[in-house]
């Protein structure tokens, strides 16, 4: 049968218009959900685009709702201004147990400001969040007869406190290893446990181990093979204990960020963002669409920055573990401090330290035109972001293994982005420093 040209036409016209239906392109990735005409045609400044500037999506990922946050997001207890300034992080918010994760089964709860255990089976109580170097304060109040421990660099379930965790223990004198020794390591004998609220600062450090309590020196300890990182962890083994005021400072941390040029970073020209150094020292970025990249790539690390908007719930991001040379093909650590209704438990654009797509923050707590402290723990699939201290995400990426974050799991090293989202863009960066986790 033939057809004159003008019917040709409008056959044409109606297998595209069938194909763009169906969602049949054959640039759309086996697994995600067909685009809208509008998604093909008005890319948002969060979509992928190739390079150039060609308008067509790179390979979304399918898209799903932020899981709900069952978990109460307490009112945040500040932190001090020179702690923030030092990089200090509040690893429980005194309100609930965001951020732990119980392997025994015991009674853990908060009561009166303080985690509590008492009964159940000897175990721990640890972070989500694994660290290397840092410096951890706390008090706890044990009873004369209890024996419960602060577990360091431990895995979650350890076996051997000589080989494959560091137990600085909490028991009575007359135990082996009394408060403030290393168990199967180390004894002292000086830092007897009171039944009331005592101070504990312990300092890990590569192969060292120190450790002050109620302000005295108690530990003073070398490793010749030391644990490389794991995770913080509280003890049940017998007795009732309380912990409270648990905070952290991450240690060893480089800077990526010489405040005078943008050396060791990669600018893309070709892109609407412009990113600069201020006379104050500061890494602005206005304008967008546009990213600039650093020349050092990561895959397990603690990330601390500081960051300021100079306009309402402006939009940025910094893009973690990218595919190098890509647009912001990485996963995406919020920021924009927009919220519903003025609450902060409801944010607008998944909220600053969300992660982008798959988990929004529990709770807005930058504000704009102030600067803000950021802290990112990055370890396998697991991410977690504090805001001034505060623990605003804990997301498990479940997903395959793919080369590509947006789509799956990466836990290949990849570069670090910050985002010009677009044209209002105004912010500024300072003190990005970082320590990878090895």
């Amino acid at each position: 049968m033939k057809f004159s040209p003008s019917k040709r036409l409008l056959l044409l016209v109606l297998i595209i218009s069938l194909t763009a239906l169906t969602g049949c392109s054959p640039d759309a990735p086996e697994n995600d959900p067909p685009l809208s005409n509008s998604a093909v045609q008005q890319p948002t400044a969060n979509d992928s685009i190739e390079p150039g500037h060609t308008g067509r999506p790179h390979n979304k990922e399918e898209v799903h709702e932020p899981p709900a946050v069952v978990i109460p997001s307490p009112e945040p207890i500040p932190v001090p201004a020179q702690d923030l300034v030092e990089g200090w992080i509040r690893l429980f918010d005194g309100g609930s147990l965001y951020g732990w994760q119980a392997e025994n089964d015991a009674n853990w709860a908060v009561e009166e400001g303080a985690i509590t255990v008492s009964e159940g089976d000897s175990g721990l109580l640890r972070t989500t969040s694994e660290f290397t170097d840092y410096k951890l304060r706390l008090e706890f109040k044990a009873d004369q007869t209890t024996n419960s421990g602060i577990f360091l660099r431990t895995p979650g379930n350890p076996t051997d406190p000589t080989s494959d965790c560091y137990e600085f223990n909490i028991a009575p004198a007359d135990n082996p290893f009394p408060t403030g020794s290393l168990v199967g390591r180390t004894k002292v004998e000086n830092a007897p446990t009171s039944g009331q609220w005592q101070t504990a600062e312990i300092t890990v450090l590569g192969n060292q181990i120190k450790a002050l309590v109620d302000g005295n020196l108690v530990l003073d300890y070398t490793d010749e093979n030391p644990i490389a990182r794991g995770f913080i962890g509280l003890q049940l083994n017998s007795g009732k204990v309380s912990f409270r005021n648990i905070l952290l400072q991450p240690l060893s941390l480089n800077s990526i960020f010489n405040g005078t040029d943008l050396s060791g970073w990669i600018e893309y020209p070709e892109m609407e963002s412009t990113f600069s150094v201020t006379d104050d020292g500061d890494l602005n970025v206005v304008n967008g669409r546009g990213q600039l990249e650093t020349e050092g790539h990561y895959a397990d690390f603690v990330l601390q920055l500081e960051c300021i908007s100079y306009a309402e719930a402006l939009n940025s991001g910094i893009f973690l573990r990218c595919i190098p040379g890509d647009v912001m093909m990485g996963y995406e650590s919020q920021i924009q401090n927009g919220m519903l209704d003025g609450d902060p438990l409801k944010p607008a654009d998944c909220g600053t330290g969300g992660i982008f797509r798959r988990q929004d923050a529990r709770r807005i707590v930058a504000q704009d035109n102030q600067w803000f402290h950021k802290t990112i723990v990055m370890s396998g699939n697991h991410i977690a972001v504090w805001v001034n201290g505060y623990q605003v995400s804990d997301w498990y990426d479940q997903r395959k293994p793919d080369e590509n974050p947006r789509r799956g799991l990466r836990t290949k090293a990849g570069s670090i982005m910050i985002q010009g989202h677009d044209p209002t863009t105004n912010l500024s960066f300072r003190n990005l420093r970082i320590a990878e986790l090895e």
